[in-house]
């Protein structure tokens, strides 16, 4: 089971939105032909295309990075699994709501499975809302099935590993940009605080286009997989069409935590999710989202035998 008893925190640098407007503005413009960033109203999440739990992200935004892929490779630990009603206690914010990427609990699910999180975690006088997906390989045709958990599943518990953005679930404001992948925003972060540790945590809309994923197969690896190419050639890779709602968690710079640098999940209404690695339409790509700076990370569980492999 998961270890707790170690958890660690970092407080986190945390530009005003202002000021990191400007900073995403000038970087992302050298990548992409129209890029727009501003502080605005988050939207109401609860509302299409989100259906999100909550209406908002704001309210003592933080990050956690939970277990971690040396957990999975070179050979999975099943044994690690967790529970975002405790994860949120965890990181000092019960009743929270969570989002972000990982994997289900083997266990519980009775499989291996990608897991996109959005869970308003349970307090005193209220239960659970568990609005999370899960995707899999339909073993009929191979191609991606996506579940909804609770239509399946009561619980909130995940394993293995998952990168987390917790707030208190409310209104407020947020860094809207109109850009694209995940990577740019942190290396434009990474270029402009080259000493400073900035996370976001947030969802963004892939509105055209298309963009590349891969899904975990149902049977964890009976053989080590102990470089990137073994790891990608057991996972199983599609290309997915928009719209598309990702959930995505990066940090700019590691303090000292062995994090994992960025981890992005997406699902729809039509089907497709798993994990996310890039659009694979440039031309005609749009992309619309929200992010909040994090105050804190929490590193929880972390694995004491470490690698590189298989972050991407």
């Amino acid at each position: 089971m998961a270890d707790m008893s170690k958890t660690e925190k970092v407080q986190l640098h945390v530009p005003a939105l202002e000021e990191l407007c400007v900073v995403l503005q000038s970087g992302l413009q050298t990548n992409f032909a129209e890029v727009q960033v501003s502080v605005v109203e988050c939207p109401d999440l609860t509302k299409e295309p989100f259906q999100f739990p909550v209406k908002g992200l704001c309210g003592k935004p933080r990050i956690t990075d939970v277990g971690g892929v040396p957990y999975l490779v070179p050979v999975a630990k099943k044994e690690k699994e967790y529970d975002m009603n405790v994860i949120s206690k965890e990181v000092e914010l019960p009743g929270g709501f969570l989002l972000g990427a990982g994997a289900v609990a083997s266990r519980v699910v009775g499989m291996n499975a990608e897991m996109m999180p959005l869970v308003l975690t349970e307090v005193e006088g209220r239960p659970a809302v568990n609005g999370s997906y899960f995707s899999s390989i339909n073993p009929t045709n191979g191609q991606c099935l996506q579940e909804k958990y609770s239509d399946k599943f009561s619980d909130c518990h995940f394993g293995l590993m998952a990168n987390l953005y917790a707030c208190h679930r409310g209104p407020g404001q947020a860094a809207d940009r109109r850009t694209s992948i995940v990577t740019a925003l942190r290396k434009t972060l990474e270029g402009h605080y080259p000493d400073k540790s900035i996370a976001l945590g947030g969802t963004f809309v892939i509105q055209k286009g298309k963009a590349k994923i891969h899904i975990m197969p149902r049977e964890f690896s009976v053989c080590p997989l102990n470089t990137e190419d073994e790891v990608n050639n057991w996972l199983k890779h599609f290309e997915v069409n928009a719209p598309l709602i990702c959930q995505s968690v990066l940090v700019s710079k590691d303090p000292g935590l062995d994090l994992r640098v960025e981890h992005t999940h997406l699902f729809s209404h039509h089907g497709e999710g798993g994990h996310y690695y890039i659009d694979t339409t440039p031309d005609i790509v749009e992309y619309v989202g929200y992010f909040l700076p994090a105050e804190y990370v929490y590193r929880i569980d972390r694995p004491k035998e470490t690698h590189g492999v298989g972050r991407d």
